[in-house]
């Protein structure tokens, strides 16, 4: 048996519509780009040099000016360094930004969707302009994993909750 609700007509209800999520890159940019070979200033060569890479990513988002228009940035900082002596062999920081206009998605939701959806969809773009600056660097191309944006959030979010219960707790006891 179906449950129906009609109307006053005799026409079966309609389910309120969803709104549509639209959302268009504008505008890709590198903000700041930076790559130091340290292993051409030490002269470190040879067969005996073994990449341990450490990749840090970070993100920021903004509203503009401009109705429903965000500034999201993506932060790369990249250090390679030998895992037989420690030295470093390369740093990479790469700061990409996408500037997006966004329509149709829930403001209590607008939080989360910039900081996922947004880099995953500039992500690729950035990835590609870090295995040119290696390649150009002296080094094999560093073709960087998938970044999982959801779980960056996630533990972005984690890390706020556990300050401010240390806050809530480092605060003097009400007399």
């Amino acid at each position: 048996m179906t449950d129906t609700t009609q109307h006053g007509n005799g026409a079966p209800a309609t389910p309120p519509a969803t709104p549509k999520v639209n959302m268009r890159i504008l505008a890709q940019y590198m903000r700041d780009l930076s790559f130091e070979n340290a292993a051409a200033q030490k002269k470190v060569q040879g067969a005996n040099v073994q990449p341990d890479i450490q990749v840090q990513v970070s993100l920021d988002a903004n509203k503009r000016e401009a109705e429903n228009q965000y500034e999201v940035g993506t932060k790369f900082k990249i250090t390679s360094k030998n895992k037989a002596d420690d030295q470093t062999l390369f740093i990479v920081e790469l700061d990409y930004v996408g500037l997006f206009h966004i329509e149709g998605v829930p403001q209590e939701q607008m939080h989360p969707f910039l900081l996922i959806e947004c880099p995953r969809m500039i992500f690729p773009f950035a990835r590609r302009i870090i295995a040119d600056v290696t390649r150009d660097g002296g080094f094999p191309s560093l073709n960087l994993d998938t970044v999982d944006f959801l779980a960056l959030y996630k533990q972005e979010l984690q890390r706020q909750a556990a300050l401010q219960a240390q806050k809530g707790a480092d605060a003097p006891a009400p007399n």
